[in-house]
């Protein structure tokens, strides 16, 4: 990576003038093409395409990476957490406790299996689910916390722990946008029961469409996840329960194992870069304006994204968008007042600290391979709009 160039430096017409997306998959393909087609060619030759050896070389290997005593390669990260849940027989009558700002699937995934999503609202600082609200709305049916590792800074460990454990309730960890996380030096994935990874193309590791991994500490937990992933069958045409078609692809396995590699150090540059943003935004003097991300001192951020929040949200977008400098809203809209879960009696209002939130988040261009002058030019236009220039 080149080192970082001082905020506010000199740009040429032609710089300014070419787009800025808020992701560019290109960059990274490039950047690792030379091993990853080769793996990937090698997976089509020997036709095990489906587990097989390059799934278990890359289950091994995010098992060393995040310190995790079994990870097994699952076909998404809504496989993952919907397989978690159903290893610990949640099921109709049973409550999930979990938060209304995150994408879809965590709250779908406890639908599915007939069990009930309960909401609580999030910490208004870092927009991860308040331990405090969850113990407040867990009962005597709740069988499992869904604490999501928002935007890539786990939640707070020990905290969730004081509430699940003396009742007997488990922990599952989203860790969709967290790979190679930590709080208090562990690491996402390796604290709750289980923990439930995914590796959609956006995602820091990101493999060439939809994989995903389910973690645990727990031999007799991996065992179940293992049947269950593949129609409930520890071998062929025996069926201990009824399962899911959720194995990992091999070639997916097999460029994840190439990009494994690497993930340390996109981590890293998407610290520097996050670094560059709370410097620069920060000498803009926006108090009021724009409130930069809170990162926990005893957190190893990972920023999946780097997400402000901005009064005139929209409009500021809209003033990004014309200059072609590309932003998304992660989330537009909480959970609990999807349609699909109108059954659920929720309405405006209820989580108002997530519901805010879904009106003034706004997340900036922060991939690993995003240059400095690009994020230069997203730093000058924000202070353009706010200075009304």
């Amino acid at each position: 990576f080149r080192r970082p160039s001082r905020p506010g430096g000199e740009m040429s017409v032609a710089e300014t003038a070419r787009p800025v997306p808020f992701l560019d998959l290109g960059r990274e393909y490039d950047a690792v093409a030379g091993e990853l087609e080769p793996a990937v060619l090698e997976v089509m030759r020997a036709q095990q395409y489906v587990l097989g050896p390059a799934a278990e070389k890359f289950e091994a290997g995010v098992a060393e990476f995040i310190g995790a005593g079994h990870a097994l390669g699952v076909g998404s990260g809504s496989d993952a957490i919907g397989l978690a849940l159903a290893a610990l027989d949640v099921g109709p009558g049973d409550e999930v406790v979990t938060t209304p700002l995150s994408f879809f699937s965590t709250a779908s995934s406890i639908v599915r299996l007939g069990a009930t999503p309960v909401f609580a609202d999030i910490d208004p600082l870092d927009y991860l689910l308040d331990p405090r609200r969850a113990a407040a709305v867990m009962t005597r049916r709740t069988r499992a916390l869904l604490p999501v590792h928002l935007y890539g800074q786990c939640f707070d460990f020990r905290a969730f722990d004081e509430i699940a454990r003396p009742a007997g309730v488990a922990i599952v960890e989203d860790a969709a946008q967290a790979i190679g996380a930590r709080r208090t030096g562990i690491s996402a994935g390796t604290f709750g029961d289980l923990g439930c990874f995914s590796f959609y193309p956006t995602k820091n590791l990101s493999a060439l469409g939809e994989a995903g991994l389910v973690t645990t500490m727990d031999e007799r937990l991996a065992q179940r996840i293992s049947h269950l992933r593949n129609h409930g069958s520890p071998r062929r045409y025996e069926h201990v329960e009824v399962g899911w078609n959720a194995r990992l692809d091999g070639m997916q396995a097999a460029a994840l194992s190439v990009k494994l590699q690497y993930i340390g150090g996109w981590n890293e540059r998407r610290r520097v870069l996050a670094a560059r943003y709370d410097e620069a935004l920060g000498a803009l003097d926006l108090d009021g304006e724009l409130t930069l991300p809170f990162v926990h001192p005893d957190s190893e951020h990972v920023f999946h994204q780097y997400v402000v929040r901005a009064r005139r949200r929209d409009d500021l977008r809209a003033h990004l968008a014309e200059r072609g400098l590309g932003t998304e809203i992660y989330y537009p809209g909480p959970l609990h007042l999807q349609p699909c879960f109108e059954s659920l009696g929720h309405g405006p209002g209820d989580f108002p600290v997530a519901e805010r939130a879904c009106e003034e988040v706004l997340a900036l261009p922060v991939y690993a391979y995003l240059t400095e002058e690009e994020q230069d030019r997203v730093v000058a236009a924000i202070g353009s709009f706010y200075r009304g220039d």
